[in-house]
């Protein structure tokens, strides 16, 4: 059986960016020993100001821990940390667990279990949700794909960023669980960006328009975070544009696999990748409300 991770144990995060700077900075203010790995120079700095330990490579990272952490931007990269030169793998001893905060594909989680198990090495797929405010608040929301001893073992270090961990089934079951959650916050935000450009088309207050309708059934996660700042033009990331099309390609593809038609999903995606291909993928995907009031000539 394996024993539950602790405070003793050194812990290795791998992937420093949005997210994962401040999951990372929350292990630490719990008091774990923590050794990272980051291309670039800044974050990595913040975790040393912090009290982790730098590491040089992906393999010298998994040479000194046997938890370790994953928060990269897909299944390229996470394959090329993993099993690129100096990656993870040739550094993780039989035994070791690999947890992987990606958002990629369930198919791709599916093969990088079964290349790490081939070494005794446990790989569990563990998409977040929260927002760069979840990771650095450690309110995020987990839902992990894998064998339940091994999330088990994980749940009181993952306790350190996350509010909720729910296990969901084998591996790659998180993954879909996250796509899932991707398709459902998209349809939320066009219903949003409509209602807007519905108020502003007919002279309307669209802040008073939201107060009302955050009172009533319309209510939703995305009117209440995000309404107010398409409304202000505030459009800085948090979530990037270019990183819902990714994940809205992922669930698109995921469903096709499985038999499925996505109809709203497939039309966020169309709008995105728009806004991405005009040159605002850098800027919060709630731009997608700008988008909606453009094509109505506002």
């Amino acid at each position: 059986m394996t024993q539950p991770f602790g405070k003793n144990d050194p812990i290795g995060f791998i992937g420093l960016g949005v997210m994962g700077k401040g999951m990372a900075l929350c292990l630490r203010r719990a008091g774990h020993a923590l050794h990272v790995f980051a291309r670039s120079d800044a974050p990595a700095q913040a975790l040393v100001a912090a009290g982790a330990q730098r590491a040089a490579s992906p393999a010298e990272v998994g040479r000194a821990s046997r938890l370790v952490f994953l928060c990269v931007s897909d299944d390229a990269a996470v394959e090329a940390v993993l099993f690129g030169p100096q990656g993870l793998a040739q550094g993780l001893a039989a035994g070791s667990i690999v947890v992987d905060t990606s958002t990629i594909a369930a198919d791709a989680a599916r093969r990088f279990a079964q290349r790490l198990h081939a070494q005794g090495v446990s790989y569990l797929d563990a998409p977040i949700s929260g927002g760069q405010q979840g990771a650095e608040a450690g309110t995020l929301a987990c839902m992990i794909g894998g064998p339940a001893e091994a999330v088990d073992a994980c749940r009181e270090v993952m306790q350190s960023f996350c509010k909720t961990i729910t296990h969901v089934g084998d591996v790659g079951a998180g993954q879909t669980v996250k796509a899932c959650n991707q398709v459902a916050v998209a349809g939320a935000m066009l219903g949003v960006a409509d209602a807007i450009a519905l108020a502003l088309a007919q002279g309307v207050d669209p802040k008073l328009m939201r107060e009302v309708v955050l009172g009533g059934t319309g209510r939703s996660f995305a009117l209440e975070r995000h309404g107010q700042r398409i409304i202000d033009g505030d459009f800085q990331p948090g979530f990037r544009a270019r990183l819902m099309r990714k994940d809205l390609r992922i669930a698109l593809e995921t469903a096709r696999a499985g038999g499925a038609q996505l109809q709203g999903a497939a039309l966020a995606e169309q709008l995105v990748g728009e806004l991405c291909d005009s040159g605002r993928g850098e800027l919060d995907w709630n731009v997608l409300g700008k988008l909606v009031q453009e094509k109505g000539g506002r």
